[in-house]
């Protein structure tokens, strides 16, 4: 499953480049009719934004962040006990990093795995001037989304110095930019798998996250340390696809399956009618 594999195309969301491309054309009106530039041309500013994916990249541990609490933390800290998701967002962004928590936390509150005690999640802020006490009101406000106990301890909300930040980002393939003008981020939108020892394991993108392909990733990132047998059934039929972020079926691997089920079901039959046959028979004779 892992590899490198690298986009040639970052994965932008959609209602992010349509309010950009609103507001060249808004612009262009402005100004006299400006022509926008080509459709196949990022804008200028977004040149260096996107993903490249590190698959099996190895997260630094020794990067020290601040979590909500104001306590100087190592990553590392959080490795080695169960799978983790790691979002990079800004807790002042206006638009899409509030919709990344949001989706992120839906998907959370449909997973079986309780966040602290199967998994965990690593939130770090990539801009150097937000606070600890930033980090604490967001962890609040999505902890009470969330809603189960225990949770406190497993999902951790993290705050740096720049070169823990450039550090992190370019492990992870997360390419952003500032913007002095607006006083904001370009970025992208997507969360990471990791696994219990912080290698990248799988990328999903956007703001909203399918709850069963989240969960067959966290189970896969464990090595199968978490989950049911159900779970073993559908990770032999689905296979993670780097480049769409998502899990599709095996077909081949499905119709085998199928097969077998086929089989052991045709010989429960066979052995049922058997044993009634032998019953009907042993009664014929007691008569």
């Amino acid at each position: 499953m892992f590899g490198t594999a690298k986009l040639s195309n970052s994965v932008f969301l959609g209602t992010f480049v349509l309010l950009l491309a609103a507001s060249a054309w808004g612009q262009g009106m402005q100004g006299g009719g400006i022509m926008a530039p080509p459709a196949n041309q990022r804008p200028p500013g977004l040149a260096n934004v996107g993903i490249e994916q590190h698959l099996s990249e190895q997260i630094p541990q020794n990067l020290t962040f601040r979590d909500e609490s104001g306590k100087t933390v190592r990553l590392g800290d959080y490795f080695g006990k169960r799978p983790m998701i790691l979002n990079l967002v800004y807790y002042n962004c206006p638009m899409l990093c509030g919709e990344v928590l949001s989706g992120l936390t839906s998907t959370l509150r449909v997973l079986r795995f309780d966040l602290g005690r199967e998994f965990e999640v690593i939130t770090v802020s990539f801009d150097p001037r937000e606070t600890p006490q930033i980090a604490a009101e967001k962890k609040k406000q999505y902890l009470e989304r969330y809603g189960r106990k225990g949770a406190e301890q497993g999902w951790h909300f993290l705050t740096g110095q720049q070169d823990a930040i450039a550090a992190l980002t370019k492990s992870a393939g997360f390419q952003y930019e500032y913007d002095a003008k607006t006083n904001q981020f370009a970025h992208t939108t997507a969360i990471m798998v990791l696994t219990p020892k912080g290698k990248i394991a799988q990328y999903y993108y956007g703001v909203e996250y399918a709850p069963k392909d989240l969960r067959l990733g966290l189970i896969e990132a464990s090595q199968n340390k978490i989950g049911n047998l159900v779970d073993q059934v559908l990770l032999y039929c689905y296979h993670y696809d780097p480049a769409t972020g998502k899990y599709g079926a095996v077909i081949m691997r499905v119709v085998r399956l199928a097969g077998l089920a086929t089989i052991l079901l045709l010989g429960a039959f066979i052995a049922i009618m058997f044993r009634l046959d032998a019953a009907h028979t042993s009664g014929e004779r007691a008569k």
